[in-house]
C-alpha cells in the first residue's frame, strides 16, 4: 500500500529564464534532477510547506504565490517508501540567485549533492532523468505575459 504524500515544489526561475534543479543520486537507481521542494510537515498547508523547502533548499525566504500546477505520481522515496504524491508547484521569479546549502538536512547532503540551472531547451536534451517528465511545458504555461 502507498502512503499519501502531499508536496510542495517549487518551479524557481532566474531572469535569463532558467529553473533550478537538484540532482539526486542513490544507491537503488539512477541519478535524477528534480524541483526544490518536499513533503508538507504536519500542520502545514501547501503554501506555507512551499516557502520553507525554499528557504530549506535554496536559502530564499519569499512568499511563493499561487500554486500554478499540480501533479498526482506515484513512485519510491529516496528512503525506499512507496507513496502517492500530491505535488503542489508554485513558480518563484528571481533576477539571480545563488543557492545556500546551510539548511540541507541530513539525508539532503547525502543525496542531493548536486544543482544546476537548465534552460527550458537543456531539459528535453539532458542524458539523466528530469520530473516531472513535463517540466519544459510546465514553464511555458506558467510564464507570466511579462516573460517570466
Amino acid at each position: 500500500m502507498r502512503r499519501p504524500r502531499p508536496a510542495s515544489r517549487i518551479l524557481l526561475v532566474d531572469g535569463a529564464g532558467q529553473i533550478l534543479l537538484f540532482r539526486f543520486t542513490a544507491d537503488d537507481r539512477p541519478p535524477f534532477w528534480c524541483t526544490p521542494g518536499g513533503a508538507v510537515d504536519r500542520g502545514e498547508d501547501y503554501a506555507t510547506a512551499a516557502r520553507r523547502e525554499l528557504l530549506e533548499e535554496v536559502g530564499l525566504d519569499l512568499d511563493c504565490g499561487p500554486e500554478v500546477a499540480r501533479r498526482e505520481v506515484e513512485f519510491v522515496t529516496i528512503e525506499g517508501v512507496p507513496v502517492s504524491a500530491d505535488e503542489r508547484y508554485f513558480r518563484v521569479d528571481v533576477d539571480t540567485c545563488e543557492v545556500d546549502p546551510a539548511r540541507h538536512t541530513d539525508l539532503e547532503r547525502r543525496v542531493m549533492q548536486g544543482w544546476r540551472w537548465f534552460t527550458p531547451a537543456e531539459l528535453a536534451d539532458h542524458d539523466e532523468a528530469v520530473f516531472p517528465s513535463d517540466l519544459a511545458d510546465m514553464l511555458a504555461a506558467t510564464e507570466q505575459p511579462n516573460g517570466r
